[in-house]
């Protein structure tokens, strides 16, 4: 039949009742064509209940009733028999069908009514027309509704991975051969140009998210695939044609390259790619998602040699024509197809994504012997040039276009189609291990069928070879963001797929053939010997090599490796117009090199290849030198080489082992360099550096600490020195570590004071302390520094330092050194009146305590410098009041007689500093009352009390007093609330 219902029950379960529904399915010609269910679930595909219905109908046929068309059952019934099958049917369902009924009936009696003058009724159980249109089922409405919603989501709520699914489903549909596949991409891509966001973003020119990119890329990518369909018809592809060109033409279409100009070929190009990119990006046509597709429009299948390729193995070119160039054949009659490179994939993926597998490893393979003949050639050309390009030192580059990071992604695309031949299907290969990641695929080898005799090759070896060469092409990074960030994505892919093969002999025989040929190749290799300076960096495909070829052939691994360790975007360029550099003409704009945008994650993997390759050379000194060499003349980054010391100083002292010698002499080398790179530019991490450096010397052992306290100025500065590098190297632990004997201590404290006095006549400011905290233990290196202090105090020392350096002397035992000291520091001090609370105050009463503890001289001398510098009456008080509460010269300096008398204010040198106090406190006072507010008159009052305190300290005192305040009262009577005060507290 052609109808198919039936009732559906859902089990109950813990929360739901058991719930029964009501399924209608049509279908023509072994396709589903409607479907309904009374469960009133949307989605684009199926509801559990009409696949359960189908599936009963597929395994148990003869359990469904097959019935007549009813058309047929109503034929057979007299009028008595119509009139009850009428009127039954209207009472079973008398809510929903009598208005249907009446109407129907009104109709019918009516004899010009619409329905009289058609012949005959519709029969829905009856099958359709041979002519009429027959495809599966799809709820267009749905489509658009779940991709409007996963589109608004932006990305967040796993929409991206919705839209993947439905981007995979259309592609699922495309290798069943289902017509629905085109339509519903149809669908999907109009949702996808309605998206508000586009405008906005365009508005803004911030370009597309990383997200939305990568779905626009598979959405462009899908249609080229729909038009190349082999099979699809003339007016099929013209009606795409339009949509895409309709679609193409509206500015809020998404560009190719991510919203940057850009000069790729045309599609349909061959592969002489050599004129026409030189013109300016102003001449260059809009290349969007759409441009791909439309020009694969123009493609067709219908070429004999293309049809024998993909229609047979044993397409072979006859013997006897073997002799000479050949275009369709090569030397072994294999054919060759010369279509330009990324064309001939997407024909690949269009053969394998419409089901025809088979067709699409031939052409793989006849595109592979082509690339093949294509490589020796370009190495039979740079053999006779090879001369001059070393001369030279640079190379034009003969792929303007690059296979990895392409919006067609072809070399993934033929790697694919090569291993999905030489999949091993497991049992349970749908089971997800218990991690809930799915297991790597498993390949074995399938051998290549060809019309030649046994060739020995398989599908897998294939694959090896093409990722490897389309890894290795020599190409210009692109310009743009997008583009970059592609081509490293599109890297990483191919690597990850790679790393799933299990090398064996054989494929291990391919890796090693393909890197000599990326070692000897000239312009067409990454890895050749000269490339050019914007050529993509090779150091994350060279790291896989280096890891693959190491336990097979460890001398091509290093040697491909350290090749690969170039990055000669950030070598000086060549002086623009000098012709002789022929970078200068393919290079479409003069210099792109500041808009290398993924510049920073390009020499963190040369950091990592570099660092891969430490590792592999522990304990080998031939192969780190190398390495360490490499690294020095490739590596410009002062933190990325940190990063390499500071990895070669883990793997060089395990914790559960010995330390490696070899790896750590690298490891200091590198840190070395750091601190050289360092020593002039500011870097936020130099003081973590520095102490790494330290670190690392003393584990390589004490000659390495002597070196670098000798060579001190060249690796740090002065502070650095003294502070960090000999205090850590003198510290107790240091010595500990070392277990070093006294000749050795001897020799790298002896190092130390050399290196701090050094220091301290370089820049006696900041090292001065150090230096004689470092030189304590010996006199005359002690005597040294303390006369570089001294000598540097009149001219570039602040009374800060001088002031500590004072103290540490008094600490140290050296009272009277401490006075000299404490006496220079006050030369550069001024304290103004209203400076009552400045950091220096408690130096000053330090200093003026150790004067007086010395005895009367000492403080003589020290009053006028007092009294000089400091102009705040507190501060001179409370050195007065402390000066007369004991007697001087306590300190009991041998040799010298103390009186034991308390010293008077009235003779010197008191009398000075107390008429100094005096005057402090009269000119603060008339400081303080020219801008007085009332809320301080308190506080003023408080002042005056304490002035008293000190005027009556001298002989006259309290006359002196009187006259201050008469005098106040007469200059300020204008403030008589202050002045009222005043007369209350004074008379």
């Amino acid at each position: 039949g052609f109808h198919l219902s039936g009732t559906v029950t859902e089990p109950a379960t813990a929360t739901e009742p058991e719930m029964t529904y009501k399924v209608a399915i049509s279908f023509d010609r072994c396709k589903i064509t409607s479907v309904t269910c009374g469960c009133g679930n949307k989605d684009i595909f199926y509801c559990a209940h009409v696949v359960a219905l189908s599936l009963y109908r597929i395994r148990k046929p003869d359990q469904v009733k097959l019935r007549l068309p009813i058309s047929e059952t109503l034929f057979q019934m007299n009028r008595d028999q119509l009139q009850k099958f009428v009127q039954y049917l209207i009472t079973a369902h008398h809510t929903e069908v009598l208005p249907t009924a009446q109407k129907l009936a009104d109709e019918i009696l009516s004899s010009n009514s619409e329905i009289n003058q058609v012949h005959g009724a519709p029969d829905p159980t009856a099958g359709a027309s041979i002519d009429d249109e027959n495809c599966w089922h799809l709820d267009e409405e749905q489509v658009r509704e779940q991709v409007k919603l996963f589109l608004s989501q932006g990305g967040y709520y796993g929409s991206g991975k919705q839209l993947n699914s439905m981007f995979a489903k259309v592609r699922e549909m495309l290798r069943m051969r289902d017509s629905n596949g085109a339509r519903m991409l149809t669908l999907i891509t109009e949702q996808f140009m309605a998206d508000p966001r586009l405008s906005l973003w365009r508005q803004q020119g911030t370009g597309i998210t990383e997200k939305c990119r990568q779905l626009w890329d598979e959405l462009g990518a899908l249609w080229v695939c729909v038009v190349l369909n082999p099979h699809c018809k003339l007016e099929e592809k013209s009606c795409w044609l339009r949509q895409l060109r309709k679609w193409g033409e509206m500015d809020v279409c998404p560009l190719e390259d991510g919203n940057y100009g850009n000069e790729l070929p045309n599609i349909t190009n061959a592969l002489t790619q050599s004129s026409g990119h030189s013109q300016d990006s102003l001449a260059r046509p809009r290349r969007t998602v759409f441009t791909r597709a439309i020009e694969g429009c123009d493609l067709h299948w219908q070429d004999s040699h293309l049809q024998r390729i993909i229609s047979s193995d044993f397409y072979m070119s006859p013997s006897y024509q073997r002799e000479g160039e050949s275009l369709l054949f090569n030397s072994q009659g294999q054919p060759l197809w010369l279509e330009h490179v990324p064309t001939a994939c997407a024909r690949v993926d269009a053969l394998r994504s419409h089901g025809y597998p088979r067709e699409a490893l031939r052409l793989t393979v006849a595109i592979i012997n082509t690339l093949r003949l294509q490589q020796q050639r370009q190495l039979e050309i740079y053999k006779h040039q090879k001369k001059e390009l070393l001369q030279r030192g640079a190379t034009t580059i003969t792929n303007l276009e690059g296979w990895v990071g392409h919006p067609l992604n072809p070399i993934g695309c033929l790697f694919l189609t090569l291993t999905e031949a030489c999949r091993l299907e497991e049992e349970n290969c749908l089971e997800i291990s218990d991690t809930g990641d799915s297991k790597p695929p498993v390949y074995q080898h399938v051998p290549v069928v060809t019309g030649s005799q046994e060739s020995g090759e398989s599908y897998l070896s294939l694959a090896l070879e093409v990722a490897l060469m389309g890894m290795g092409q020599q190409r210009v990074m692109p310009e743009g963001l997008y583009a970059q960030d592609k081509v490293c994505r599109n890297e990483e892919q191919i690597i990850a797929r790679l790393q799933d093969l299990e090398l064996d002999p054989v494929l291990v025989q391919t890796l090693r053939k393909q890197c000599i040929l990326l070692l000897e190749g000239g312009p067409f290799s990454g890895l050749g010997e000269v490339i050019h300076r914007e050529s993509v960096p090779m150091h994350t495909f060279a790291k896989y090599l280096f890891s693959a070829l190491l336990p097979h052939d460890a001398d091509l691994a290093y040697k491909l490796a350290l090749r690969a360790m170039r990055l000669p975007v950030l070598e000086t360029t060549a002086p623009s117009g000098d012709v002789s550099h022929p970078h200068h003409l393919v290079s479409v704009v003069p210099s792109r090199y500041p808009r290398w945008f993924t510049l920073g994650h390009l020499e963190s993997q040369q950091c990592e290849l570099a660092s891969t390759m430490l590792t592999a050379a522990k304990g080998d000194m031939l192969r780190l030198r190398t390495v360490l060499e490499a690294i020095q003349k490739n590596i410009h980054s002062s933190s990325l080489i940190f990063k390499l010391a500071q990895d070669a100083f883990k793997i060089a002292t395990p914790a559960d082992s010995n330390s490696d010698t070899t790896l750590l002499n690298v490891a200091l080398e590198l840190g070395l360099q750091v601190m050289r790179m360092t020593l002039s530019t500011l870097n936020w991490r130099r003081r973590e550096m520095v102490r790494w450096l330290v670190t690392c010397a003393t584990e390589v052992g004490v000659r390495a600490l002597v070196s670098i306290l000798q060579s001190w100025y060249s690796l740090f500065t002065p502070t650095e020195a003294t502070s960090i590098v000999a205090a850590t190297v003198m510290s107790h632990n240091t010595i500990l570590r070392l277990s070093l004997d006294y000749p050795q201590r001897e020799e790298l404290a002896s190092c130390a004071r050399t290196l701090a006095l050094q220091c301290a006549m370089k820049d006696p400011q900041n090292c001065a302390l150090s230096a004689l905290t470092l030189c304590e233990k010996d006199h005359i290196a002690f005597e040294t520094a303390y006369q570089i202090v001294i000598d540097a105090a009149s001219t570039g020392m602040t009374y800060t330092q001088l002031f500590t350096i004072a103290r540490y002397m008094e600490h140290r035992g050296y009272p009277l050194r401490a006075f000299k000291l404490a006496s220079l520091a006050m030369t550069h001090l001024n304290l103004a009146y209203n400076q009552d609370t400045h950091p220096a105050i408690n130096d000053v009463l330090w200093a003026c305590a150790l004067s007086h503890s010395l005895g009367k001289n000492e403080l003589a001398a020290i009053i006028p410098l007092v009294v000089k510098s400091v102009h705040c009456a507190t501060v001179l008080s409370d050195i007065l009041r402390r000066c007369t509460m004991t007697a001087p010269g306590l300190a009991g300096i041998p040799g010298r007689r103390n009186s034991g008398k308390l010293m008077s204010t009235d003779k010197a040198p008191l009398r000075q500093l107390l008429d100094a106090t005096i005057s402090a406190y009269i000119n603060t006072t008339h400081s303080r009352l020219t801008h007085i507010s009332p809320r301080h008159y308190g506080e003023f009052i408080e002042f005056l009390s304490k002035a008293r305190e000190t005027f009556l300290l001298a002989q006259d005192g309290h006359i002196q007093f009187a006259q201050f305040i008469d005098n106040l009262k007469q200059i300020y009577k204008g403030k008589k609330k202050l002045m009222l005060l005043v007369r209350e507290r004074f008379g």
